[in-house]
């Protein structure tokens, strides 16, 4: 049990990594300023950060057809994760596993 001060790690890993920052407007006029970093980490999937608000979550081809998760994940309304999934769809692989 770690005393007080004492910090418990369940994992500690460093890898490469690929990040993409992109800002875009779609018909909204509502402005996106994404950080995307990708790794293997999330089994192929990708870290999407919007920058403005401070929210991330990690999204693979899969999350980006769930119906209503942008819209949930981010806080958005229909019109506008209707944009982010159109640029997600551009950029998100879908997911791998290893063993």
């Amino acid at each position: 049990m770690p005393q007080h001060g004492e910090l418990d790690f369940l994992a500690d890993s460093t890898e490469p990594t690929s990040t993409r920052f992109v800002t875009f407007l779609g018909p909204s006029l509502k402005r996106f300023d994404l950080a995307v970093t990708t790794t293997s980490l999330f089994y192929g999937k990708s870290l999407v950060a919007d920058l403005q608000q401070g929210i991330s979550a990690v999204i693979g081809a899969d999350d980006v057809e769930e119906p209503g998760y942008l819209e949930s994940a981010f806080k958005l309304g229909e019109a506008e994760a209707e944009e982010l999934r159109e640029f997600l769809r551009m950029v998100v692989g879908m997911p791998y596993f290893t063993d």
